[in-house]
């Protein structure tokens, strides 16, 4: 079997689908802007030399903070819908033909009007970075008309990685819950379905694992808990396991951001045999104390010095 090409390899649901597929004997290649050689999803040779043998893509790369795609909405729609259709376009034209599994996100339902969400609710993001990801689903279903097998996953809120971007929500609560200072929560009352980074892995290889096995015609499918959680509560989870001196203060929520989602994980059950096994209280319990574990460690290193 060739090797499983995962853009986007050195972000958190890269380095958590490594480590999975790794663990299971998968070859995989890397493929990342931030790795040593920065590779370039826009980059259309770069990209095909890098699908030459591989059995399947994993689409990982692009914008993937909605604050992003408001303050640069050229780059995110360029970053993730023109990279999308350079892979499309690598694996389309691979002697392989490796399978193309796109990693989309929950902002493509925008503001649901029933929840929990499934699958087939009305598509209709609120903010640039929802939309890219909507045009580039759209592309995946083209190119599998096209004869390419493919697949699209939609993410929902992963966290559970200290070595995440650092504004976003969970691990800024779980950090300044570690190391102390101030917890901002931009609208107390917005819930979302938080899943943590190793039950999103393990979903994105059970769907590797069914394309490798000849799977065409695949449907759409979140990966999510189904449990709601609001900002409050979130800050309530890393507060009760704060270090000494934190402080806690509302803001007004941001103008783009959806208020309220959570989905019915039912059909990645039926179809996957998955479930997530990590509640948001285990996993805030666990990265605030990573936080703590690093800070320790650098303050020991520090003294050494």
């Amino acid at each position: 079997m060739g090797p499983i090409l995962i853009t986007g390899s050195e972000g958190l649901v890269g380095r958590g689908l490594r480590r999975v597929l790794e663990a299971q004997g998968v070859p995989v290649r890397r493929y990342d802007l931030r790795g040593p050689e920065r590779c370039d999803v826009l980059d259309r040779d770069r990209l095909l030399r890098a699908a030459e043998g591989c059995a399947g893509i994993v689409h990982l790369a692009g914008v993937s903070r909605v604050v992003w795609g408001q303050r640069a909405p050229r780059n995110c729609l360029r970053q993730n819908v023109l990279g999308t259709r350079r892979v499309l376009d690598a694996a389309l034209r691979s002697p392989s033909r490796p399978f193309v599994l796109f990693a989309s996100s929950r902002e493509v339902y925008g503001r649901s009007r029933h929840l929990p969400a499934t699958e087939d609710a009305p598509l209709a993001p609120v903010n640039v970075y929802g939309r890219s990801k909507l045009i580039a689903e759209r592309d995946v279903l083209a190119a599998c008309r096209l004869g390419l097998r493919t697949a699209v996953v939609r993410l929902s809120n992963v966290y559970g990685d200290v070595d995440d971007h650092p504004d976003r929500v969970v691990p800024a609560f779980a950090r300044t819950a570690a190391e102390g200072g101030t917890i901002r929560i931009c609208g107390r009352s917005n819930c979302f379905d938080f899943t943590h980074v190793e039950d999103a892995a393990r979903g994105v290889v059970a769907l590797v694992h069914l394309l490798l096995d000849g799977e065409r015609g695949l449907p759409h499918v979140h990966l999510l808990t189904g449990r709601p959680t609001t900002l409050g509560r979130l800050a309530a989870l890393a507060a009760a396991n704060a270090a000494p001196g934190l402080t806690v203060v509302d803001a007004p929520p941001r103008r783009f951001d959806v208020e309220r989602f959570f989905g019915d994980p039912r059909r990645a059950e039926r179809i996957l045999g998955w479930r997530a096994r990590i509640t948001v209280e285990e996993g805030m319990v666990r990265l605030v104390r990573e936080f703590a574990e690093r800070a320790a460690g650098a303050g020991r290193t520090a003294r050494a010095v």
